[in-house]
């Protein structure tokens, strides 16, 4: 069996994978990309990016590109919780990043991401799969490319396949994951009636309805849908459509928006509880994106937590002759900041999604004490995780100070 060797080897040629192989081939990296797809095509995922991650892809250089796959800034957000006036937020203005959001649709940044990674000399073998790690331990991959098994080695493997990431078994990790509370349903709608440069919140408490809107231009929107686990109904085809459209009006979002909409993508939804690899890499693995970490897509944090991820790793492997050390440090650094968002996810939750008379309580007390002054609820989801979640900060954010 022949054996190639790499630099870095990413087992997923995605968002996260096709990234990091770009960046670290600018810096002269040999690095090969293992993708399963021959062709990217549409799945219900994030194609939303929050402030603090453009200011990522700015960092990475890879912003323009994003741009060149047709993805574009969103001025504004509209919330409104439990029926109430929806609340505008100018978010250029008003993120500690002073950024907008960004919208793409996924397919076409991927494939723009990875031909970054081929035009700055990354080797990419699409329709290759991974069996495992290979002879020569964790710093080596099986895979079969063109109808033939072959093995890989590098100095770093990286595992960038996604929340239910085979190489985080293959490597050893352990993973932990949030209690089940909420599905997430997603659907590609053409024609609707959602403005342009605005996403949309609509949240109701009584029935933990949340439902989200991602424009994509000329009446393309990504709409989401979240609801509570225990209704034990996965949203999905052609038969749940209406379904989808009359929990997002339930929750808020206006009947009109719906009136012409016709779907354009396949409707599907899944568990949303985070799961993630505590420390994530161990001996010549490195685990990025959902495969180190997933949180709740509610919150919005999964396609700047990748960017994070790359750029944390990047700049540990060009700093560090020893990348043993350099997977240690970004470890650390990445259980830092995913746990900041995870927690503050939760505290949220707590406030935002639970229900019955003990939440609804908490809502009565928090709420005013929110609106009264902002800061107390933190603005990690919009201006990042770059804040302390100490003691104090936790009592301030339910007002037991």
């Amino acid at each position: 069996m022949a054996v190639d060797n790499y630099d870095i080897i990413t087992i997923g040629g995605g968002l996260g994978g096709a990234a990091l192989a770009k960046v670290m081939a600018d810096y002269g990296a040999r690095v090969l990309v293992l993708e399963s797809e021959t062709r990217f095509r549409d799945r219900v995922r994030g194609e939303a990016m929050v402030s603090w991650g453009v200011c990522e892809a700015m960092e990475l250089g890879i912003y323009e590109n994003l741009k060149d796959a047709g993805g574009w800034d969103i001025e504004y957000l509209e919330a409104a919780f439990g029926n109430n006036a929806p609340v505008r937020r100018h978010l250029r203005t008003t993120t500690e990043p002073s950024a907008p959001r960004f919208n793409f649709f996924h397919p076409d940044v991927q494939e723009v991401l990875l031909q970054g990674a081929l035009d700055a000399g990354a080797t990419v073998k699409r329709g290759a799969r991974v069996s495992g790690l290979g002879t020569q331990g964790s710093r080596s991959v099986l895979a079969t490319v063109d109808g033939s098994e072959q093995e890989f080695t590098a100095r770093l493997v990286v595992g960038a396949d996604g929340r239910y990431s085979r190489t985080r078994g293959w490597g050893g990790f352990q993973t932990s994951e949030n209690p089940d509370q909420t599905f997430c349903a997603g659907l590609l709608l053409d024609e609707m009636g959602a403005p342009d440069d605005t996403t949309h919140n609509f949240r109701i408490f009584h029935k933990s309805l949340n439902a989200l809107l991602f424009p994509q231009r000329s009446g393309k929107v990504r709409a989401y849908l979240c609801y509570p686990t225990t209704w034990g109904e996965q949203l999905s085809a052609a038969k749940d459509i209406q379904r989808f459209i009359d929990w997002s009006v339930e929750a808020g979002t206006p009947a009109e928006f719906f009136a012409d909409a016709v779907p354009a993508g396949p409707l599907a939804s899944f568990n949303s509880a985070s799961t993630w690899a505590e420390h994530p890499y161990c001996g010549g693995v490195a685990l990025i994106g959902d495969a180190a970490g997933a949180t709740d897509p509610m919150w919005g944090q999964g396609l700047s937590l990748t960017l994070r991820d790359v750029r944390v790793l990047r700049d540990q492997l060009i700093s560090h002759d020893d990348w043993d050390e350099a997977g240690h440090a970004y470890a650390q650094e990445h259980d830092r900041y995913f746990t900041v968002c995870n927690t503050v996810q939760s505290w949220n939750e707590k406030v935002l999604v639970e229900t019955g008379p003990e939440a609804d309580a908490r809502r009565a007390h928090v709420l005013p004490l929110w609106a009264e002054d902002p800061t107390r609820r933190l603005d990690t989801f919009a201006s990042g995780p770059d804040h302390p979640i100490d003691e104090p900060i936790r009592r301030r954010f339910f007002g037991e100070d």
